[in-house]
């Protein structure tokens, strides 16, 4: 569903990212890999339309999505979570969650002010939607307390639930895992899995290697800015030259 061709992406003389090329298929969990600085989060600022690349082709369901506005991009079907979770502190959590079902509302700020019936008719879906997905992390029995209260691992789990009330066909989640202890980690793994048996696929960066090689169906690897390599978790733990990258070699010390 999602088919990214010679991607690259340069700031100036410096190349982030080079000659990218890989595919996810729906429904699939694949991981993105790599040292500090490889282009992991260069790649979803690309995909997520918050860069423009500098060439190359990125297509979803065979529509080109390079190059386009990130809300174009968003109401085609891609949405993403953050390495440090991007929730509103002001709001609470359903309404956090609410606002990921956006584009499902008509009413304009007339009608929405004035409170007529079919705003308020479709407000209620919206809440509706928002509930389930708040329920789906297990934040459902929370949902009327302030976002800012939550820890970090419920904020991810906020998160998670709004970019699936917008009905995505792909969620991008850049380090979920990061800052979670081992029982937050096992859960969001958890979840991460329920997400693609729902039929949305996820694409994920993470340093985590226990939580990525459990979890993904295939994985890719980025070493400065280029495709090291792609395959199976077990094709990539018992890959010499991504274990090289990772600890270096005999020459590198």
């Amino acid at each position: 569903m999602l088919k990214v061709s010679s991607l690259e992406k340069r700031f100036g003389g410096l190349t982030a990212l080079k000659d990218v090329h890989f595919s996810v298929t729906q429904g699939q969990i694949k991981a993105v890999i790599g040292p500090n600085g490889a282009g992991k989060t260069t790649l979803f600022n690309l995909i997520a339309g918050t860069l423009r690349p500098t060439a190359g082709d990125i297509r979803l369901d065979g529509e080109a999505i390079a190059g386009l506005p990130s809300s174009r991009i968003g109401m085609a079907g891609i949405a993403r979570t953050f390495q440090q979770p991007q929730v509103f502190t002001s709001l609470t959590i359903l309404e956090n969650a609410m606002l990921g079902g956006h584009r499902y509302h008509r009413g304009d700020f007339l009608s929405c002010g004035l409170g007529l019936r079919h705003t308020r008719r479709e407000e209620e879906k919206l809440r509706e939607r928002a509930e389930k997905w708040l329920e789906f992390a297990g934040i459902g029995d929370i949902a009327h307390r302030n976002a800012s209260e939550l820890p970090l691992g419920q904020q991810r789990y906020v998160e998670i639930a709004r970019a699936m009330a917008t009905g995505s066909k792909l969620i991008l989640m850049d380090e979920p895992a990061a800052g979670l202890d081992d029982t937050e980690t096992r859960e969001l793994g958890d979840m991460v899995r329920a997400i693609s048996e729902s039929g949305t696929t996820v694409l994920l960066i993470d340093h985590h290697m226990d939580f990525v090689m459990s979890l993904a169906d295939e994985v890719l690897v980025l070493n400065f800015g280029e495709r090291l390599a792609e395959g199976t978790p077990h094709e990539i733990q018992n890959s010499q030259v991504v274990i090289d990258a990772y600890l270096g070699t005999d020459d590198d010390a």
